[in-house]
This record gives structure tokens, C-alpha cells and sequence, in this order.
């Protein structure tokens, strides 16, 4: 997909998985392209720390733009795990529908959650099962 630099209104999803791409690519950013998952890490951590704090600032401005730099952590490391051949975004997006759906099956499903107490009880439950069937 061409990347359109021109300004714009407003970029898709697409667009961002493209310019990721683009800027591990060839002629992409040295310092894009040097990054692995080991070297993400402080990066991720730094930008949830952002996160955290715009919420406890009520800085809904700030929060746009730190969830932003949260994402960019999510794409760059699942477009180093596609290069690698490990895992894709698309991968990524299914585990966590899937992850969703199974996790809620008082929407999803026939079973019942009436408080928030309830849904996290059913979602606890239903994890601790997962983690119990891996091993």
C-alpha cells in the first residue's frame, strides 16, 4: 500500500501497519529497524507509565496521543514478529476476539453477570480455567 504523506484528515489503521512496515523497511529509519522485542520493552513500559499518568491527570488530550504510542508498541513488535515469521497483527486481533468472546459469555453466551463484580468473577473463573488446561 502506498503511504500518502500528504496531509490528511485522517489515517486508517492500514495506513499505520503500512507506515510501521515502511519504516523497518529498505530504506526505512535505522532506528526502526534495529528494534527487536528485547528492545521494546522499556518502551512499552515507559508509554503505559504515560498512559497511567494521563489518567490520573484527567488529561484526555495527552491520553489520546499516550494510547497512540501504546499502539505503536503493539504494531511495531507484532510487524517484528511477522518479519520473523513468528506472529501477524491479524493474529494479534483474532487471539484477543477470541479471547473476548470467550471471556464474556454473559454477552456472548447464556450465562449471567448482573454487577461488574459478577462479569470480573465469570472472567477471573474462566481465565484461571485457560491457565489450568495449558498445563
Amino acid at each position: 500500500m502506498a503511504i500518502n504523506t500528504d496531509k490528511k484528515e485522517q489515517y486508517t489503521f492500514d495506513e499505520l501497519l503500512s507506515i510501521i512496515a515502511a519504516l523497518r523497511g529498505e530504506n526505512g529509519c535505522p532506528w526502526d529497524k534495529a528494534q527487536t522485542y528485547e528492545t521494546l520493552k522499556k518502551c512499552l513500559t515507559d508509554e503505559t507509565e504515560e498512559v497511567l499518568q494521563a489518567v490520573d491527570n484527567h488529561d484526555m488530550e495527552n491520553l489520546c496521543e499516550e494510547l497512540g504510542d501504546v499502539l505503536l508498541q503493539v504494531v511495531l513488535n507484532s510487524q517484528i514478529a511477522r518479519e520473523r515469521g513468528d506472529f501477524t497483527i491479524d493474529d494479534v486481533i483474532d487471539g484477543l476476539c477470541r479471547k473476548m468472546i470467550r471471556r464474556h459469555p454473559h454477552v456472548f453466551g447464556d450465562q449471567k453477570a448482573l454487577t461488574p463484580e459478577e462479569g470480573l468473577a465469570l472472567w477471573n473463573q474462566i481465565k484461571q480455567q485457560e491457565k489450568t488446561a495449558k498445563n
